[in-house]
């Protein structure tokens, strides 16, 4: 199986290329044609570390006709890398955001639905057996009864010069845990979000370091969500996404890479914590291209990667409003 990383411009696009080398019966192929002023041949350098194909350009990549692509481009290019792979046949596996504008992004749900294939958002919470348990026992009721409420937090450290690219801590943290809110209410619209956020630790103009959004759903189901950078080794969820579900008979908690043991370091500066399980990121491509063979899906889909942008745009305007803000009134508004 033919699988593509398309640009190095994402901080994991190195680490999904690696994970993907190492999968049994996956022709890797690398193109980052674009490359980076500080950085032109990060995309070369690394196919020729793995041993993998590299190329020079877009056009000689879809010639290649991959089946499955990995878009990890800046946020400008995903519609057009996804428009063209879709084109060629490929499943895509996109990064959060899928474009800026609901509308580019609508395009892009749109050419994959014409062409007959998957595009979905690479969200690996939302992979992998023990999410998928949640799933099942919240569907199903018999313990947690009717779900009313949703309490989330991601609270992970700031990459390093990244605030920028990704959109702060609300545009980088809060698809993780919109994602399992989506999946667990089965693609419910959201109605009203309230949002407020700081950039009190934050490097750059404008991107927010701490974001508190909370969103009320369609069915009544309320979701309050932490998406905030944190500090290393501290936060209620440094090590993954930790999520409460409260049903109206009993709650279940769920975290993506739970902490298992716990010390000092040796000059006993500084709280240190070990997990254990399986690489979320292996799980998720693997899932991924398993599907992609049998020609299905796996994860959140492009339709509600739509729906986390549409209330991740409407928790910023609610933090410029001061107030919270109703979908339905900022779709009509939009251009």
């Amino acid at each position: 199986m033919k699988v593509a990383v398309l640009s190095f411009a994402h901080e994991r696009a190195a680490t999904y290329a690696r994970l993907l080398h190492d999968m049994p019966d996956v022709d890797l192929v690398v193109a980052d044609p674009d490359g980076a002023p500080d950085d032109p041949t990060r995309g070369s350098d690394t196919a020729r570390r793995l041993g993998a194909t590299y190329v020079d350009s877009w056009d000689e990549l879809f010639a290649l006709r991959p089946d499955a692509v990995v878009v990890t481009s800046d946020t400008d290019r995903r519609r057009e890398l996804v428009e063209r792979a879709a084109g060629a046949g490929a499943h895509v596996l996109c990064e959060h955001p899928l474009a800026t504008d609901e509308a580019d992004a609508q395009a892009m749900v749109r050419a994959c639905e014409d062409a007959g294939v998957r595009l979905s958002l690479a969200s690996p919470t939302c992979f992998g057996p023990a999410f998928a348990a949640v799933r099942k026992e919240i569907a199903e009721g018999e313990v947690l009864g009717g779900l009313t409420a949703i309490h989330g937090a991601y609270n992970r450290p700031c990459p390093v010069g990244a605030q920028a690219a990704q959109g702060g801590a609300l545009g980088a943290n809060a698809p993780h845990l919109l994602d399992m809110v989506d999946a667990v209410l089965g693609g419910t619209p959201a109605e009203q979000v309230y949002a407020q956020s700081n950039s009190v630790l934050s490097a750059e103009p404008g991107a927010e370091s701490a974001a508190l959004v909370t969103v009320r759903y369609a069915d009544g189901t309320v979701a309050s969500i932490d998406c905030s950078w944190g500090t290393a080794d501290s936060g209620p969820a440094v090590g993954g996404p930790a999520m409460t579900f409260i049903g109206d008979r009993a709650s279940a908690e769920f975290t993506a890479s739970p902490r298992l043991l716990g010390g000092f370091d040796v000059a006993g500066s500084r709280e240190r914590w070990e997990t254990r399980g399986e690489d979320p990121y292996a799980v998720m491509l693997g899932e991924f291209i398993g599907a992609a063979r049998q020609g299905s899906g796996a994860g959140p889909d492009g339709a509600a990667g739509v729906r986390t942008l549409r209330i991740i745009q409407a928790a910023r305007a609610s933090v410029r409003a001061g107030q919270p803000v109703e979908l339905a009134v900022l779709q009509t508004l939009a251009p």
